[in-house]
């Protein structure tokens, strides 16, 4: 295991290249990047044995975790008031083996980096989609999943899942909080109706993780 001083460099930081996508961007209305407290994010850095001059450590060293687009979507960070889950300790509680959940997204989807859990795509960031349970290879790596989020079509990739509104409710919510849409999203009365006519709660984010892997065997999704 590499020490701490092995892994900050604090001058050569990727944070500021990552800052730079966030804020330069259009389609980051509503961003917040959440301050880190030094002794968590030290323990994150450490645990996950990562230098921040990848895009992975800056975030897990130099912030809280990122909210984009008023907290439609989540990056992990070593952990906030508003954002308590960590890279590290959300992948320990959803017992997720040789793959780290790095974000995730307030209707149950979830973005897990491939480090071997899925037999192809190594590196690669793999999204669980709450329309169809399958875990689907997004085929680019972490940064490029970042900055991609930052800087690409995001209300494009979720239009079809957003309701009239969704900016007052979204806001509202806490990081460890989502919203379950009934019927399920993958259902074909889901389909059918439309979000609009779908119900919607707030619901703790690990009942969605659970409920997702529960139908997931249930209809046996691969």
């Amino acid at each position: 295991m590499k020490p701490l001083n092995e892994l900050v460099f604090e001058d050569e930081s990727a944070l500021f290249m990552i800052k730079q996508w966030i804020f330069e961007s259009n389609n980051c209305n509503g961003a917040v990047i959440l301050p880190s407290l030094k002794e968590q994010s030290e323990k994150e850095l450490f645990r996950l044995q990562v230098t921040t001059k990848s895009t992975l450590g800056a975030v897990a060293y130099s912030t809280g975790g990122i909210l984009l687009q008023q907290g439609w979507l989540r990056f992990l960070g070593s952990g906030h008031d508003n954002l308590p889950r960590t890279i590290t300790s959300w992948t320990e509680k959803c017992k997720l083996d040789n793959a780290l959940l790095v974000a995730d997204d307030v209707i149950g989807g979830f973005f897990a980096l491939n480090g071997g859990f899925f037999d192809e795509g190594k590196g690669e960031i793999f999204y669980l989609a709450p329309d169809t349970l399958a875990w689907e290879s997004l085929e680019m790596g972490y940064t490029d999943f970042l900055n991609w989020s930052c800087t690409g079509d995001l209300s494009g990739f979720y239009e079809p899942f957003r309701w009239n509104k969704w900016e007052t409710i979204v806001p509202t919510l806490d990081g460890n909080q989502g919203i379950s849409i009934y019927p399920y999203l993958w259902s074909n009365e889901a389909k059918e109706s439309g979000i609009e006519k779908c119900s919607k709660k707030a619901v703790p984010l690990e009942e969605l993780w659970g409920l997702n892997l529960h139908f997931r065997e249930q209809l046996g999704t691969e």
